[in-house]
C-alpha cells in the first residue's frame, strides 16, 4: 500500500494506492467501519479489482494495471436525502470536465451515471451513501474508465477505452489528476447550492436527450424521448402516453 499527495487539491490529497484488491468501494467502507477518522477527499486506488462492482451489483471488468479503477470519500453532511441525485449530478460532471477536453464532443453521461463516447461505454460511477438521520454522512464514490486496455471479453456491452479513441495510451496518473480536479469543481459548487446550475448542466451532457429512441420497461418495448429528469433523479421520457418517470433498473436502453 503506498500513499501519495496531490498538491493544492481537496479531493485526491490523500491518495492511497493498491496493487489488488476485491473492490476499492468495499476497502473504503471497511476502512469507515473502524472507527478512525479518514480524511475527507481520500482516493482509494487500486491496480487490479477483482470483484469491481458497478450499479445494482453489476460486474465490472477491467484489465490489470490499464485502466482507472478507485473509490473516492466525500462527506456530504449539508445534503440531505432527498438531494442526493445533486450529488450524482456533481460527480457526473466532474468527471465529464476532466474528460471531455481529451476526447471531445462525443462525450455524454448516460442516465443516471455511465460514462459514454458516442454509443460505446467508457466507464461507470457507483455512488454509496451512508446516511445519519436525514443527512448523508460519507459517500463512497467508485469511479471506473477505461484507458490503456485494448481488448474486452465479449460479455462485455459496447466498450471503448481512451487509447482506441485516441490510438495511444494515456497516463493513468495524470488522468486521476485531471478527474479529481474536476470533481472538486463541481462538488464546491453543490456545496455552495449552486444546485439550478448543476441540474441544467447534467441535462446539457446527458445520453439521447431529446432523441427519439427504443426502450424497455416491463418486457415492453416501446419508442420514447428523454426530456428531463427530476430533482429526485427520475428519468422523464415521452411516450406515445404521454411522459412517463422511471428510476433505477425500471428502463432499458435498447440499441
Amino acid at each position: 500500500m503506498q500513499s501519495n499527495i496531490f498538491s493544492r487539491l481537496f479531493v485526491g490529497q490523500n491518495l492511497v494506492s493498491l496493487k489488488e484488491v476485491d473492490s476499492t468501494n468495499t476497502f473504503l467502507k471497511n476502512v469507515l467501519s473502524n472507527s478512525k477518522p479518514v480524511p475527507d477527499g481520500t482516493v482509494i486506488m487500486a491496480e487490479a479489482q477483482y470483484a469491481g462492482r458497478g450499479q445494482q451489483q453489476n460486474g465490472w471488468h477491467a484489465e490489470p494495471g490499464k485502466n482507472l479503477t478507485f473509490s473516492l470519500l466525500l462527506n456530504p453532511v449539508f445534503l440531505s436525502i432527498s438531494q442526493q441525485f445533486d450529488l450524482n449530478r456533481a460527480i457526473s460532471l466532474g468527471v465529464h470536465y476532466a474528460l471531455k477536453p481529451i476526447l471531445g464532443e462525443p462525450l455524454s453521461i448516460k442516465w443516471p451515471n455511465d460514462i459514454y463516447y458516442d454509443d460505446y461505454k467508457l466507464g461507470g460511477i457507483l455512488i454509496e451513501n451512508i446516511l445519519s438521520g436525514e443527512k448523508i454522512k460519507h459517500s463512497v464514490i467508485g469511479i471506473g474508465i477505461n484507458v490503456n486496455q485494448d481488448e474486452f471479453p465479449p460479455h462485455v456491452p459496447n466498450p471503448v477505452s481512451v487509447k482506441q479513441i485516441l490510438h495511444s495510451d494515456y497516463d493513468l496518473r495524470q488522468l486521476l489528476l485531471e478527474i479529481c480536479g474536476g470533481i472538486e469543481a463541481y462538488y464546491l459548487k453543490l456545496k455552495a447550492g449552486r444546485t439550478d446550475e448543476l441540474r441544467s448542466g447534467y441535462l446539457d451532457i446527458l445520453y439521447g436527450l431529446n432523441e427519439s429512441r427504443n426502450y424497455k420497461s416491463n418486457d415492453s418495448v416501446f419508442e420514447g424521448t428523454i426530456k428531463n429528469v427530476t430533482p429526485e433523479g427520475l428519468l422523464v421520457v415521452n411516450t406515445l402516453n404521454g411522459d412517463k418517470l422511471f428510476g433505477l433498473k425500471e428502463i432499458e436502453f435498447l440499441k
